[in-house]
């Protein structure tokens, strides 16, 4: 799947190859220190905050915690 903005593919691309390796080489053999992909990831991120700024998406809602919080969706009641 391409990323949000053409221009970020490049940077998606580099990061999810360093995120499957690390899955497939460290994660599943125990070994959940995440942080060798973080500096890609910190990179891409920007560049899809940028292109969403360029196509006028609010992306404020990105940065916010929903878990535990009166925003966070919650299926209504069975009767």
């Amino acid at each position: 799947m391409n990323s949000i903005g053409e221009n970020c593919n490049e940077l998606k691309k580099q990061y999810d190859t360093c995120f499957n390796s690390w899955f497939a080489e460290k994660f599943l053999r125990g070994k959940t220190d995440d942080t060798m992909c973080a500096p890609l990831f910190k990179i891409y991120q920007q560049c899809v905050k940028d292109a969403m700024r360029d196509q006028n998406i609010e992306f404020k809602e990105i940065d916010s915690d929903h878990l535990g919080s009166d925003k966070e969706y919650k299926a209504p009641p069975s009767s």
